[in-house]
């Protein structure tokens, strides 16, 4: 019997594990494809910003959740409750500096602005008819200085 109980640990577990991959994986898919889309096609930026903010909140606390129900099971093996600690940490840390760059972006004049990082990029969505050079660079330089990703792994669209 302790085996059988050990093994369903095990896939319990496995099957926790599996779901925070999964929704690490649709969370970053579906960041870069709402960027992706608000630089093809023309969409309202109050609401554009709007709902990508109440979407990106609500994936975020989904997964917060989430990761809280692996940290408060008791099912659940130590490696797993570490590994969701550190991923929530890693999440609350990104959600941290998304809102940092966005008010730093907004104090530069800039009229409205949404930022969406993932592992190997960073996207910022300014609302705006276009960007000259100046105001690119001064996006640039705000994200380099808070951040540790360079040029080619920023990607800034312009959305009116």
């Amino acid at each position: 019997m302790k085996s059988l109980s050990k093994k369903k640990k095990f896939f319990i577990i496995s099957g926790f594990c599996l779901l925070l991959v999964v929704t690490g994986v649709l969370n970053i898919v579906l960041n870069n494809k709402i960027a992706t889309e608000a630089s093809n096609t023309a969409v309202t930026a109050g609401n554009f910003f709007t709902t990508y903010r109440t979407d990106r909140t609500d994936t975020r606390n989904e997964e917060i959740l989430y990761l809280d129900a692996i940290i408060a099971s008791s099912s659940a093996s130590a490696e797993s409750k570490t590994a969701a600690e550190n991923k929530k940490s890693e999440l609350i840390a990104l959600m941290e500096t998304e809102l940092a760059l966005e008010g730093l972006i907004k104090a530069k004049g800039f009229e409205d602005v949404v930022v969406s990082t993932s592992t190997s990029n960073i996207n910022v969505i300014v609302k705006s008819a276009e960007l000259n050079e100046a105001e690119v660079a001064q996006i640039v330089d705000i994200i380099e200085g808070q951040t540790e990703y360079g040029l080619d792994n920023i990607k800034i669209f312009p959305v009116e």
